[in-house]
């Protein structure tokens, strides 16, 4: 018995290394094309609406993807799954490689995110299948080391690539993931879930919600999120009374999961605040060009990464509210130093832009950590699908908050009495919800999580 522990503890210490390359892969693939979309848009004269579609594409068909694969992981072999997502994430970096017309530069991304969208599966399944309660943390934060290293690199990267090389050959870098291929084969193991029918119009009316409704916050239509709350009440009826439901409705029964589900959307999009306006911050004040941009964020990224593993030793040895107060007192210190060296040189923003990207490191580790630990075996693969796809979707709701205030500007924003600029504000508001919502999760979430660890 002994030993057997010790060779799954070995396998499981394997996978997570693997996982760290494919981890930075998939992130960098996810954000590159922001920074080529100036001069892909050039090439093929595209409006700032149409180019965005680049983005917008791969972020829908990404968010389906994450919950559809997290369901048939309840089904089917991981192994297998990963196979099929490593192999349509090449297919689609090829097309785009040798991309002529922009609706081909459409269709490798689509192609690629139904790939892709297989990794945020893994990461959140592999610490749960293959490391006990006690030391799932670990495994998370190292889950974290591939996140933010690949955040650090994909703008730098990218820059130099598109400036040095073509932007087609962004695509080309995806392909290294099937490098990993091999490891997975041999390493995963080849178990199936029990055999049942797929609710394929469940399934379908889930997958309509989320793209109507991310449409609604990345265009501001109103239609969009009209048709996304009939596409959601039709989801629920479906679940409540198909024979077998592409959901469970048990699994929202389950209160401290779906508490969880609350607080994780609210700070995940308090958290996201960060590394979305900080771009553009020091672009619109600073005045830097992308790459020194890309500078002032990698220190943050990089000593996230090395800390990483740290924050998942806290929550195993601390216990998982620790670790989210933790968070918060970074996040918070982060926000308001922020706030307060707005105009000034950027050298204070990297320093203080330390706190924040760490902090929402560890409150995403946390937060899986102990989601994680709320459901029963037979209902990982969806609920942490779920918990993935709601975490991208809460990005967005940030990003598109965000990016409306922006736009309105500073006229009704007067908030910091030491500057009227609209940053500041932003970080100053940004620091009084995670205050907020640290109270709630002790007041209502922490009791109830320190209970269900010592059991």
């Amino acid at each position: 018995m002994k030993s057997n522990r010790k060779i799954k503890k070995s396998t499981g210490e394997l996978l997570m290394q693997v996982l760290v390359f494919t981890l930075i892969i998939s992130v960098m693939n996810a954000t590159m094309f922001n920074v080529a979309l100036p001069v892909i848009s050039k090439q093929f004269q595209l409006s700032p609406s149409q180019a965005s579609w680049i983005i917008t594409a791969y972020m829908i068909i990404y968010a389906i993807g994450t919950v559809t694969f997290g369901k048939m992981t309840d089904k089917y072999s991981l192994k297998n799954l990963l196979t099929f997502g490593l192999i349509f994430l090449s297919l689609g970096s090829l097309i785009g490689f040798i991309a002529t017309e922009y609706w081909m530069i459409i269709v490798a991304r689509i192609i690629q995110a139904a790939g892709a969208s297989v990794i945020p599966a893994l990461s959140m399944i592999v610490p749960v299948r293959y490391f006990s309660p006690e030391k799932r943390g670990r495994a998370l934060g190292t889950s974290a080391v591939g996140l933010a290293l690949g955040t650090a690199l994909g703008p730098i990267v990218a820059g130099f690539v598109t400036s040095a090389m073509s932007w087609q050959v962004l695509f080309a870098i995806p392909l290294l993931s099937l490098i990993t291929l091999p490891f997975y084969r041999k390493y995963l193991v080849h178990e199936k879930g029990k055999e049942s029918k797929m609710d394929f119009l469940g399934g379908v009316f889930l997958a309509g919600t989320v793209a109507t409704l991310l449409l609604a916050l990345t265009n501001g239509n109103g239609w969009f999120l009209l048709a996304g709350v009939v596409l959601l009440i039709f989801f629920i009826i479906r679940i409540y009374y198909a024979t077998e439901p592409f959901v469970n409705p048990a699994i929202f029964r389950n209160k401290q999961y779906s508490l969880g589900l609350a607080i994780t959307f609210v700070v995940t999009a308090i958290g996201f605040g960060t590394p979305y306006i900080t771009p553009q911050l020091l672009s619109n004040v600073n005045e830097l060009s992308p790459a020194f941009t890309g500078i002032v964020m990698l220190p943050s990224a990089l000593l996230t990464a090395i800390l990483g593993r740290k924050g998942g030793k806290i929550a195993d040895e601390k216990g998982n509210p620790f670790l989210v107060y933790t968070a918060s007192t970074l996040l918070f210190i982060g926000f308001i130093s922020l706030s307060s060296v707005v105009g000034m040189s950027s050298v204070f923003i990297a320093i203080f832009l330390i706190f924040g990207i760490l902090g929402q490191s560890f409150m995403q580790i946390a937060m899986s950590n102990t989601i994680s630990r709320t459901l029963p075996k037979e209902q990982t693969g969806i609920g942490m699908g779920f918990y993935s796809m709601l975490n991208f979707i809460s990005a967005a709701v940030s990003t598109a908050t965000i990016g409306k205030v922006l736009d309105y500007g500073t006229q009704s924003v007067h908030l910091n009495t030491s500057t009227t600029l609209i940053y500041s504000n932003i970080f100053l508001v940004l620091a009084i919800l995670i205050v907020l919502m640290t109270a709630i999760y002790y007041l209502k979430f922490g009791h109830s999580v320190k209970r269900n660890l010592t059991n």
